[in-house]
């Protein structure tokens, strides 16, 4: 991609915001099938209630990639994207764009620069807005990108919208809502393992004069915040995605649900999917940061 040159006035808080959202659709639009990968793996061996068997085994990202396409065919790749990118354009364009904005409330009048604990602080705060906002969004492409791995005849839902009415009906309108609390705490360290991290190296690489404002040194820093988040992210995740796709009764609380993945897997299972997980989130961050970049940009410059 070719970098544009930084306008003379900043973008606004309404073109991060959007551009956000956009960038984040670009995004999961190229990186849709690893998510749904790390989804499968994730959930793999999980105790179910009632007992299913003659279930698919998957191994590793290639192999549960390949699996999914001999066994139900190249959409079951993208099961759940309409849910997927609905939740992108609710839930980056808050978390990403109205960060700079976040973080600026934080920071103290007449700081020459934002310190470590206010980027840390916006990236929570944006992060737990955002998942508050658009937590039906990702119950549904969770359980969608789960629900395409039964058979025909034992599949929960026909389709994103009907996901939202069968769940709402039968769990209620809090079932839509099903795993926010570990979904706040996961996406508030993805937030800052993503935004303070890339926050970070972009800001170190441009003092040390590294590098300039542009596509290789959002490369660079996009990538390492990629690595930082799935690090920090993994167990939560993992937890979050078994407990939005159990059903009801399964477990009792999210408690229940840690206790029952380090029971039957040990501190292991805590990094169930961390390939898929790591090869997913850090080319979802290049993706979405340099587009995020670029398109900030664009739109200025379209507007100057």
């Amino acid at each position: 991609m070719v970098g544009l040159k930084p306008p003379e006035v900043p973008p606004t808080a309404a073109m991060k915001f959007v551009s956000a959202g956009m960038a984040a659709c670009i995004a999961d639009l190229c990186t849709f099938p690893l998510d749904t990968a790390k989804v499968r793996l994730q959930i793999q061996g999980e105790v179910r209630i009632p007992r299913s068997t003659g279930t698919v085994e998957y191994r590793g990202v290639l192999g549960t990639l390949s699996t999914m396409v001999r066994t139900e065919g190249p959409r079951s790749l993208y099961s759940g994207l309409a849910a997927g990118l609905q939740r992108q354009m609710s839930f980056a364009s808050i978390r990403i764009g109205l960060y700079d904005s976040v973080k600026q409330l934080y920071t103290p009048k007449g700081a020459e620069s934002t310190g470590l604990a206010a980027r840390l602080l916006a990236g929570c705060t944006t992060g737990a807005v955002a998942v508050t906002c658009a937590q039906p969004t990702d119950v549904v492409k969770v359980r969608f990108q789960a629900n395409a791995a039964l058979a025909d005849g034992a599949r929960r839902y026909s389709g994103t919208v009907d996901a939202y009415r069968t769940i709402a009906r039968e769990e209620g309108v809090r079932g839509l809502w099903r795993g926010t609390l570990p979904n706040i705490a996961r996406n508030a360290i993805v937030n800052c393992g993503e935004l303070v991290t890339y926050d970070l190296i972009k800001d170190a690489l441009l003092r040390a004069q590294l590098m300039t404002d542009n596509v290789p040194c959002h490369f660079v820093a996009a990538f390492g915040a990629g690595f930082c988040a799935t690090v920090v992210a993994s167990p939560v995740d993992v937890v979050k995605t078994r407990y939005m796709n159990a059903g009801p009764g399964q477990y009792r609380n999210v408690l229940s649900c840690l206790l029952a993945l380090l029971m039957q897997d040990g501190l292991a299972g805590c990094y169930k999917g961390f390939v898929p997980s790591f090869l997913r989130l850090g080319s979802w961050n290049v993706v979405m940061f340099i587009s995020y970049e670029q398109l900030q940009r664009a739109v200025a410059l379209a507007q100057s």
